[in-house]
């Protein structure tokens, strides 16, 4: 078993990376708890219980205050949070600056307090990922380099953990985000650990009262027709799914193209009109805030079918306009409030054909499940979400939603096709030989490399490099400037007794071209199987010789890194 466990882990720092993965989700949940705290306690739940003309205007004050925050706390910096987790996860040596934490945890505090349509999980998920890598580069000697992306992971699935109470989810989020149709396997136990502790600590925190999302929702036994509603679901949210990525991203290049203040001061009014329209509606401006009294008002028995379908089209309206007016927040809790709307929608239907059972059902639970798959391309994360927040673990109702919520996911994700609500994901890992394959060219470079000029001949060319440096292939350069190639089947083709009066400038072939610094090794194998060589010469784009690149020496460097251990990437 324990050799088991350190396959997973960065050989010999199995232990002390799991010590430091508890640590790592302690100090999550705690930096989280007084966000959500905040957040919530403080602000959120005292602006709902304003007069209705003072809480429609809430929500541009509080885009304003975010505007503010991430332009002089954060020195100009981007709402982004959860974002930022996936394309740091990419990066080769991810980096995430800690001073842009009290910034876009304030701006995540003002924009979701004041009553933006956006989940506590994104600054949550930014601040766990931050305080991963801190960890790692405070005990880069005791953890090692290698470190760096598992704890980075360990410490976003530590911050759904806490903020959600579900850490399965946390750890199957935080694994399946950076990829579309692929799972970061190697931070499993981190994040397990970071994961378990973020959450324990959470729960044990006086002042912190949970709001499960699925409250009074429940689920029963499952039949035929529940596992053909899954199907119907699964195919209306990756429909969904897909219309509400787009235009979420959409949102989002608007938000980094406009100024700050006056796209918070627009998007703000438009907040301020859905908060009004639906509080005439539904007697409650159920726009306002991450989406919590959806739940509530969909268990009081108040609803129809055509106003269940204006909350759903109101709501994705709400998280779409803070996201484009430069709001901080994440996505998940939005993709989760439109999904269970989804449910209840394709139950109501059901129901007023007679073809479905009471809309108390699994139906929302389902629909929660297909469209934050299909949003996100979670659909592990999303099921594991079903199963901590619905009852108990355990119990009847959670057994019989996890199924049919896989059968929902699934189908979204089908349809979903490569849409998604993050533009940093990326489809798959690469595998072990194509990550090599993005390696820059410098790891394979051979600068000293012995050269022939151009007018030295045949003759001194073949018995000073083709016989006494055992070399085929040679390049020609005069000065520093790179001419072209010389062989020794090119030298075959001068007869023998013009061999002193033949000039390798006369024979040289241009044939091959050059690669550049800036190439991947990837680059210049592609070239070499193209032309059937196995030298390629290096230049700058002025034409100044750099040095070559050898078939061989790409071999050899796979073979040290498989000695070595050295992968290029952790994951």
């Amino acid at each position: 078993m324990n050799r088991f466990l350190k396959s997973l882990l960065p050989s010999g720092k199995s232990s002390r990376l799991l010590i430091a993965a508890v640590g790592l989700g302690i100090s999550v949940a705690l930096v989280v708890s007084v966000f959500e705290y905040v957040t919530v306690e403080l602000i959120l739940d005292r602006v709902i219980e304003l007069p209705i003309e003072i809480q429609a205007l809430m929500p541009m004050i509080g885009l304003v205050l975010a505007a503010l925050a991430l332009r002089f706390l954060g020195s100009g910096a981007t709402p982004s949070t959860s974002d930022e987790y996936i394309s740091a996860y990419h990066d080769r040596y991810p980096k995430l600056p800690a001073r842009l934490v009290p910034a876009r945890l304030i701006a995540g505090a003002t924009t979701i307090g004041f009553g933006g349509a956006l989940g506590l999980e994104g600054p949550a998920i930014y601040t766990g990922s931050v305080l991963g890598l801190e960890m790692q580069r405070k005990l880069d000697r005791w953890l090692g380099r290698d470190a760096a992306k598992l704890l980075l992971t360990a410490g976003a699935a530590a911050g759904v953990a806490a903020i959600f109470q579900a850490p399965a989810t946390g750890v199957m989020f935080a694994l399946e985000a950076p990829y579309r149709d692929d799972i970061a396997h190697r931070a499993l136990l981190p994040s397990l650990m970071a994961s378990a502790a973020s959450y324990l600590t959470f729960i044990s925190i006086p002042f912190i009262h949970p709001h499960p999302l699925l409250g009074q929702v429940t689920a029963s036994g499952v039949g035929v027709g529940d596992l053909l509603g899954a199907v119907a679901i699964g195919v209306g949210a990756g429909f969904g799914g897909r219309v509400y990525a787009s235009i979420i991203r959409r949102a989002k290049r608007i938000a980094k193209t406009n100024n700050p203040i006056q796209i918070a001061l627009l998007g703000g009014a438009v907040l301020g009109l859905l908060a009004f329209a639906s509080d005439r509606l539904f007697s409650e401006p159920l726009t306002i805030g991450p989406g919590f009294r959806v739940i509530d008002w969909l268990a009081s028995g108040e609803t129809t079918l055509g106003l269940i379908l204006l909350l759903f089209a109101f709501r994705a309206l709400a998280t779409t306009v803070t996201v484009g007016s430069g709001g901080t927040g994440g996505l998940f809790i939005p993709l989760a409030i439109q999904g269970v709307l989804l449910g209840r929608i394709i139950s109501s239907v059901l129901d007023e054909l007679n073809l479905g059972d009471s809309p108390d059902r699994i139906w929302p639970i389902l629909g929660l499940a297909a469209f934050l798959a299909a949003g996100y391309r979670t659909p592990i994360a999303a099921v594991m979400f079903v199963a901590e927040s619905t009852s108990g673990i355990g119990s009847q109702g959670v057994g019989s939603a996890v199924v049919p919520a896989l059968i929902a996911a699934a189908v979204s994700q089908l349809v979903a096709g490569r849409s998604s609500v993050s533009a940093g994901q990326q489809v798959e890992r690469l595998g072990h030989l194509e990550e090599r394959f993005t390696m820059p060219l410098a790891a394979a470079l051979t600068t000293d490399v012995l050269t022939v000029p151009p007018d030295a001949t045949v003759s001194e060319f073949v018995w000073l490099h083709a016989i006494g440096r055992r070399v085929q292939v040679v390049p020609v350069v005069d000065g520093s400037e790179y001419l072209g190639l010389c062989s020794v089947e090119a030298c075959s083709q001068v007869d023998r007794d013009d061999w002193d009066n033949t000039t390798v400038a006369d024979i040289l072939s241009t044939d091959m071209p050059t690669a550049f610094p800036t190439w991947s090794i990837r680059d210049a194998v592609v070239a070499l199987d193209q032309h059937h060589s196995d030298m390629i010469a290096v230049t700058t784009q002025e034409g100044v010789f750099v040095g070559v690149v050898l078939e061989s020496e790409i071999v050899e460097l796979g073979e040290i890194l498989d000695q070595t251990g050295g992968e290029f990437s952790p994951f």
